[in-house]
């Protein structure tokens, strides 16, 4: 059994990687497979996370490893990670070494289906896979307007370049009420809105009518969604997503040293009371949502690890789950250009989080539900509590 789960650790090792460095392959590499009909296409939501732009070049989304896995599929030419089609099959390999075959994400059947104002589906609500979707009500940020955007962003230069063709503009809340109730039809069982920074009151009324519209459509009072909110001025609005509907709320405090948060997040410091209310946010959002019910996201790479593993570890403490995403410079962000650390120096630091997750007793679910799709955490408590397919397979 240890010798499965190194084998489980080192393709999960290999997804951090490519995620990391990227994946190599020729544009065209694609042109025969089925994309856009059995297989899931990329559908661009807050970000461009390719390490260059490709207008007018659809890629897949993402493919499964051996052991089921989801590898996302970031494309750079310099990455010694490469695609490759041969005899009618796709390969992953490195330095020219084969390491697995690749199959594509299979698309979902609501990604053919179009609103009633004739709207495409697929620009709505993203599938994520696992049951989780995510749906950008809007991919514009209102700090550009100031020169305070974060630094690592590139959710305007991702409008820019791709807005035109990609439905980039507001979505109404009947759109996004009737394409989240396709997807549930499927089988999808969680979601995530989110979108640009926008102004405190004209955020909470457009919440409040996007959860009516999705109550309406799925018939659910209960949709299992999560509202990705900046930290309001004012704390009691955040009782008003709860009310709504939502299950669970997202706060992303992006960095957790306040130094170095200053100096990324400007436009978060300068427009939403600072780091010190950012956490007062969070931890009031627990006292509404609950336990294991409030997340946050930081960007891993930009501060010290130390720094990230305080806050994801302080975060837990209070009932917030902090999770460390593995920042890759985006194209048309300030921080373009630069590096993120290696692959293992990620790979540590979500082993690392996954262990204080257990020391606060958090579960596997907890983790789902929150996160909204299924996360590396997700997958490293799989495998040491033995509940993936594979182990099942194995003792069968």
């Amino acid at each position: 059994m240890s010798t499965l789960k190194e084998i489980l650790y080192k393709e999960l090792e290999l997804k951090i990687s490519t995620q990391v460095d990227g994946i190599n392959f020729d544009p065209y590499v694609f042109k025969t497979l089925d994309l856009g009909g059995k297989y899931q296409e990329e559908m661009y939501g807050c970000f461009e996370h390719a390490y260059e732009t490709h207008v007018g070049l659809k890629f897949p989304t993402g493919f499964r490893s051996p052991h089921g896995f989801i590898y996302n599929l970031r494309w750079d030419r310099r990455s010694s990670y490469s695609l490759i089609h041969e005899k009618g099959t796709y390969y992953l390999t490195h330095h020219g070494e084969v390491l697995f075959p690749v199959e594509f994400l299979e698309r979902p059947e609501y990604y053919s289906l179009k609103t009633s104002d004739g709207t495409r589906m697929s620009t709505l609500a993203r599938y994520n896979q696992d049951g989780a979707i995510g749906i950008v009500y809007s991919n514009e940020c209102a700090l550009k307007e100031k020169d305070q955007d974060c630094k690592f962003c590139n959710i305007n230069a991702t409008k820019d370049t791709y807005g035109e063709t990609e439905g980039m503009g507001w979505k109404n809340p009947k759109q996004i009420g009737e394409a989240v109730a396709a997807a549930y039809s499927e089988g999808a069982r969680t979601l995530t809105l989110t979108g640009g920074f926008v102004a405190e009151r004209r955020e909470v009324e457009y919440y409040l009518d996007v959860a009516d519209s999705i109550k309406e459509h799925t018939g659910l009072n209960d949709f299992n969604g999560t509202a990705t909110i900046g930290a309001p001025h004012d704390l009691s609005v955040v009782d008003k997503y709860k009310e709504a509907g939502f299950r669970t709320i997202a706060t992303n405090i992006e960095i957790w040293d306040r130094n170095i948060f200053k100096a990324i997040c400007p436009g978060k410091d300068l427009q939403c009371g600072g780091w010190d209310h950012w956490v007062k946010t969070l931890e009031y959002e627990v006292e509404v949502f609950g336990r294991g019910r409030v997340r946050s996201i930081i960007v891993a790479g930009i501060e010290p690890k130390e720094s990230t593993l305080e806050g994801i570890e302080y975060l837990a403490s209070k009932g917030v789950l902090c999770f460390a995403s593995s920042w890759n410079p985006n194209p048309g962000s300030a921080l373009e250009g630069h590096r993120s650390p290696e692959p293992a120096w990620h790979f540590d630091l979500l082993k690392k989080s996954a262990a204080i997750y257990r020391k606060y007793g958090y579960t596997h679910d907890q983790i789902y539900d929150c996160y909204a799709t299924t996360s590396v955490v997700n997958y490293i408590y799989q495998i040491e509590d033995e509940t993936l397919p594979v182990f099942t397979a194995k003792v069968a």
